[in-house]
């Protein structure tokens, strides 16, 4: 009876380390708590910077790993990327802002065709990255902008950064490509 007892002590001590190590943050990735944590900073930036009235949030990709904030994307004015980091260093949880944010052009604004375009291109990148089997793309952001693409987000490895450019450069319609991917 007494070998019986420690037996099932001992299963269930494996069973708690074997859990907890299940749950565990290393490097490159995350624990269940630090992905909500995560989640929920990238949540709380986005809201922010939605209710400053001079940014435009769906020009706007805000990625978190680790407390590590990255914004990307499009915006109209070098205000308005310094004004994004501001809000983002702001928000409770972040320990640091990456911000990758592109002004647009000052010429005219795009055509409808013109979005179009940038659209169908955004939608082949991502397609071609989702079915790359090298590349782990649910954190990989794609913008598009008159054929300039923005890659962002956290990824394993200076070969997936590499991946990823090659992987968008081979779209029809890419002009060039701006690679902003966080090795983690």
């Amino acid at each position: 009876m007494l070998k019986l007892q420690r037996f099932l002590k001992l299963l269930v001590t494996i069973g708690l380390v074997t859990a907890f190590l299940g749950c565990a943050a290393t490097k490159t990735s995350q624990s269940t708590g630090e992905f909500v944590d995560d989640t929920t900073i990238t949540t709380k930036v986005k809201a922010a910077i939605f209710e400053d009235p001079t940014l435009k949030t769906l020009q706007i990709t805000v990625v978190t790993f680790k407390g590590e904030v990255q914004l990307s994307g499009f915006v109209d004015s070098a205000q308005s990327v310094t004004k994004a980091g501001q809000i983002a260093r702001s928000v409770k949880g972040v320990t640091s802002v990456k911000n990758d944010l592109l002004v647009k052009a000052t010429d005219a604004s795009q055509s409808p065709g013109e979005y179009l375009d940038d659209t169908t291109i955004t939608t082949k990148v991502k397609a071609a990255i989702v079915g790359d089997p090298t590349l782990k793309s649910l954190q990989i952001g794609v913008t598009t902008r008159n054929g300039v693409v923005q890659l962002s987000g956290f990824v394993d490895s200076a070969q997936s950064v590499t991946k990823a450019g090659e992987v968008a450069r081979s779209i029809k319609g890419v002009t060039s490509v701006k690679n902003d991917l966080i090795v983690k």
